[in-house]
């Protein structure tokens, strides 16, 4: 007979096992579901999550807690949930920089794999634009002139080193021979803020991101889209600016834990689309130029290693390093 350490040893491991199989069979969701922003309140990514929020409780009947946790371009909040119990209580909603802080951050506290994709939630075209405060630039070319006749005087800000916005003024660097500083924040709503301000010469982000301040306090000068969008007919693209070969778009998408059991994801997932064919939801989206996907797992996944390749190959070509912070 087994002596009663082994008997216990055995038992806890037979419950470890059947964890997983157990969650997939019983009610789900039997508690509330958290959603990290891994960004302050006011960007994008939280203004996204807080759109789905109310219907998701609506539809999956039990309370949505949008959670914000920013640090490190997005990596801190991201490795919360990475590491979080693979109960289905844990999601994340990603930005651009999810696809380069592997490559970028040396210490990224998760590892890609400890992440599965849920759903590309949405897209769209990034602005270029000034504040009306401190320039009176109407065409990117301005900005670009003014960066090769003085290098290092013209600001831009983004959301951090390693974004989509940053690796994409980059290229427009590269593209056009001129040199620009880079500025950081930690998310939309502070970047956003800073450009009202007049604090940058220059913010670069979705529309969400700017949160509003086109056409009041920030110019658009430029779209990073591969054509102009028909929202925004009047706004050129980076290409039309001189910018040959350089367009990109933003995105957002929601993770969960590697553990958490497929017909848990799946049911999310489909939550998720169902939250965004609402008409409110997806009026709100539109009417700022952001492009409603919905995806599923595998799409997104598929999209996500496209992303990853081009960004890590900027991060690589350029020499750019970041510490967690």
């Amino acid at each position: 007979m087994a002596n009663p350490s082994r008997r216990a040893a055995m038992a806890a491991l037979v419950t470890t096992l059947a964890a997983p199989a157990a969650l997939a069979q019983r009610a789900w969701p039997d508690g509330p579901i958290r959603i990290v922003a891994p960004f302050p309140p006011g960007g994008s990514v939280d203004l996204m999550a807080r759109l789905l929020q109310e219907p998701l409780r609506a539809l999956l009947g039990v309370p949505i807690v949008v959670e914000n946790r920013p640090g490190a371009g997005g990596a801190l909040g991201t490795a919360a949930v990475a590491r979080a119990a693979p109960d289905g209580g844990s999601f994340v909603m990603v930005f651009d920089t999810h696809v380069v802080n592997p490559v970028l951050i040396p210490t990224l506290g998760y590892e890609p794999r400890d992440l599965q994709p849920v759903s590309l939630v949405a897209a769209a075209t990034m602005l270029v634009a000034t504040p009306v405060r401190r320039n009176r630039w109407t065409r990117l070319e301005e900005a670009v002139e003014r960066a090769k006749a003085a290098p290092d005087t013209v600001t831009y800000g983004t959301i951090g080193v390693g974004s989509l916005a940053h690796l994409t003024m980059e290229r427009v660097g590269d593209a056009t021979g001129c040199r620009m500083v880079h500025v950081p924040y930690r998310g939309g709503g502070p970047m956003s803020a800073a450009a009202s301000a007049g604090e940058i010469d220059l913010a670069v982000a979705s529309v969400v991101g700017l949160g509003g301040q086109v056409g009041t306090t920030l110019r658009a000068l430029a779209q990073t889209g591969e054509t102009r969008s028909p929202l925004r007919p009047d706004i050129p693209t980076l290409i039309e600016s001189g910018v040959p070969g350089v367009a990109a778009k933003a995105f957002w998408a929601l993770m969960a834990p590697a553990g958490v059991p497929e017909p848990v994801v799946v049911r999310f997932q489909e939550a998720v689309r169902a939250a965004l064919r609402r008409p409110e939801v997806r009026k709100v989206l539109e009417d700022q130029g952001v492009d409603v996907v919905g995806s599923d797992r595998a799409a997104l996944g598929a999209f996500l290693a496209e992303q990853e390749a081009i960004s890590t190959r900027v991060v690589r070509d350029k020499g750019i390093t970041m510490t967690p912070g």
